[in-house]
């Protein structure tokens, strides 16, 4: 369990940001998955994912990592946002974009 954890750790703080969901972007396997990745895309900023059905590890301990029950799971700069519901309100009152745009300008930064 201890390799699953610091693998999700590693993903979650190397991309500014990064959905754990059922399915991909371009092919859900759930509703709540489906309107989070759309609403993730249609700030127009990059992504990651990670497809929680093709890695049985990762979908029995992402729960535990941020003691979250359900997927999909959205981390912005290393914090977990929330789910499906949490994300679509984000982006309708323009938060997600600004959380979004925060996060991808402060990893491009580089240390001097």
């Amino acid at each position: 369990m201890d390799d699953v954890l610091e693998r999700i750790k590693e993903q979650v703080e190397n991309n500014p940001v990064v959905i754990y969901m059922k399915g991909t972007p371009d092919m859900p396997r759930c509703g709540f998955s489906s309107r989070a990745a759309q609403a993730l895309a249609a700030t127009g900023f990059p992504f990651a994912y990670v497809n929680v059905l093709e890695d049985p590890a990762i979908f029995d301990n992402l729960p535990r990592y941020a003691d979250w029950p359900t997927f999909p799971q959205i981390y912005i700069d290393g914090e977990l946002i929330g789910g499906c519901d949490i994300t679509l309100e984000l982006y309708q009152n323009g938060e997600l974009q600004k959380l979004m745009e925060a996060a991808i300008a402060k990893s491009e930064v580089q240390p001097t």
